[in-house]
């Protein structure tokens, strides 16, 4: 499980704490105001950014010694960390080695993955002559391939249609049900939080707050949820 144990985040005048504890194989959207600290709490979380005070553990071990690399997690950005000069099966098989030095059983697992999100035999072409769909979808396969235990995504599918970002949802839940991935989301679209279901993370007023079932908060959310939604 991932337990953010005391932590307190401090940049310049911006204050976040967090205190709370995610079980294994939750799936748990991140939402809240602007600015608020969504992304950061992922940035302290991945290592990119140490706490001021506190600890972040998975099951148990204390993750702040260990460099991001080295910590037992897949992270995936709104531009889905593509690189533009490989090709769609290259930039999938860097989940398996950063050196792209892969066997014959490695590239079947490549191959494998872009089968399992749906873009078998496009191996061969490259990021920029993909849809957006189809560039999330090269990303969901190489963390399918990473096979990391703790799964964070911030904003992933923002650029999306609703109609396209409903089936990436989709996507998400059955590679998160496949892998027993614990999963962080960090979306700006309460659509997105409901499809995912779990546990919501809110960050607001300066704390991120235990996660608290989805579908109850969403409908009885608090005053600062209300106000973020227009509700209130």
């Amino acid at each position: 499980m991932l337990q953010l144990d005391g932590v307190r985040i401090v940049q310049g005048d911006f204050r976040l704490a967090a205190d709370f504890t995610l079980e294994t194989g939750m799936l748990a959207p991140v939402v809240g105001p602007s600015g608020a600290g969504k992304s950061t709490l992922l940035d302290v979380v991945a290592g990119f950014f140490a706490p001021a005070q506190g600890r972040v553990l998975w099951d148990g071990q204390d993750l702040g010694p260990l460099e991001p690399g080295q910590r037992p997690l897949s992270i995936v950005f709104q531009d889905n960390n593509l690189f533009p000069h490989l090709s769609v099966a290259q930039n999938v098989g860097l989940g398996l080695s950063p050196s792209l030095r892969l066997s014959r059983a490695d590239r079947a697992r490549v191959e494998s993955g872009l089968d399992r999100v749906g873009l078998a035999g496009m191996g061969g072409r490259k990021p920029a002559s993909l849809s957006g769909g189809q560039q999330s979808r090269v990303a969901l396969a190489r963390v399918l391939l990473r096979a990391r235990p703790l799964l964070l995504l911030d904003e992933p599918f923002a650029a999306l249609g609703p109609a396209l970002r409903a089936e990436m949802m989709d996507l998400l839940r059955a590679l998160a049900a496949e892998t027993g991935a614990t999963v962080l989301m960090v979306t700006h679209d309460p659509r997105d939080a409901r499809r995912l279901g779990g546990q919501t993370v809110l960050v607001a007023e300066g704390r991120a707050h235990a996660p608290q079932d989805t579908a109850a908060l969403f409908a009885d959310p608090p005053e600062v949820l209300r106000a973020y939604l227009g509700d209130g």
